[in-house]
C-alpha cells in the first residue's frame, strides 16, 4: 500500500521521575511512568493501525531507562526514529517536522503527542485526509492547547517554533499564527490531553478496556 502521509509522534521516554510528574501525587513516580508508557503504547498502536502512513517518532530521553522499554522498542520496530533537538519545546516541535521532512521528502506531515491515548486510527486518518484540501489542520485540546497539527508543506511547521506551549491560549495562538501566514486551516475534533490525574480518569472512563485504563494506580481508579 502506498503511504501518503508522514504520521509523527513527538514523545518523551517514560522514565520514572521524568515523565507525567503532574500525576504525582497521588501517583508515585514509578506509577506515573507506567501511565505514560501505556499512553504512548496506545498511541503507537493507533498510528500503526492508520492506513497509508509512514510512522515516525521524535523521541526525547533514554529509552533504555524507560518503563516498558522492551515493549516500546518492539512497538517502534519498522518506524523512523528521530532524536529530538532544540533548546525549547516549541523549537523541538519545529525541528521534528524538519527532520521528518528530511527523512520522508515531499510528504505532508501530521503530528501528535503521547497525551491522547484515546486517539483512534479513524481520527488520525481524518487528520491526514484534511491536508488534501487544506494547507494545515489543527485539533484543539480542552486545556487550551492542541493535540494534533498537520502541514501539507513542512516549511510551514517552522511557525510552531515561535509559539509558547503549555499555556491556556496555545491553541488559539497557533491557529492565529497559521491563519496570519495565509494558510487554509482545517479544523479537527477537540480532545482532552492527559496532564493531571483528573484528566487521566476522564480519559480512562472512555477507554475502560484499554492498556491506558489498566495502567492507572488501583487507588486512583473509579
Amino acid at each position: 500500500m502506498v503511504s501518503t502521509t508522514a504520521l509523527l509522534v513527538v514523545a518523551k521516554a517514560p522514565v520514572p521521575g521524568l515523565a507525567k510528574t503532574r500525576l504525582c501525587p497521588p501517583a508515585t513516580h514509578e506509577e506515573a511512568a507506567r501511565v505514560a508508557a501505556a499512553s504512548l503504547l496506545d498511541t503507537l498502536d493507533a498510528v500503526a493501525s492508520t492506513p497509508r502512513v509512514h510512522p515516525v517518532v521524535a523521541l526525547a530521553g533514554d529509552l533504555n531507562a524507560a518503563t516498558c522499554s522492551t515493549e516500546l522498542r518492539a512497538a517502534l520496530h519498522g518506524w523512523t526514529v528521530l532524536d529530538q533537538r532544540g533548546d525549547s519545546f516549541p523549537r523541538r516541535l519545529a525541528a521534528a517536522h524538519a527532520d521528518t521532512a528530511a527523512a520522508h521528502p515531499g510528504l505532508p506531515i501530521v503530528q501528535i503527542g503521547m497525551d491522547t491515548p484515546q486517539v483512534t486510527p479513524e481520527l488520525l486518518a481524518e487528520a491526514c485526509s484534511a491536508l488534501r484540501a487544506a494547507d494545515a489542520a489543527l485539533g484543539l485540546a480542552d486545556d487550551g492547547g492542541w493535540w494534533v497539527a498537520g502541514f501539507r508543506s513542512a516549511a510551514a511547521a517552522e511557525l510552531l517554533g515561535a509559539i509558547p506551549t503549555s499555556r491556556d491560549d496555545t491553541g488559539a495562538r497557533t491557529l492565529a499564527a497559521l491563519r496570519a501566514a495565509g494558510l487554509r486551516v482545517a479544523p479537527l475534533p477537540r480532545l482532552s490531553d492527559v496532564d493531571t490525574m483528573a484528566d487521566a480518569l476522564r480519559v480512562a472512563d472512555s477507554l475502560p478496556s484499554s492498556r491506558f485504563a489498566a495502567s492507572l494506580p488501583a487507588g486512583c481508579r473509579r
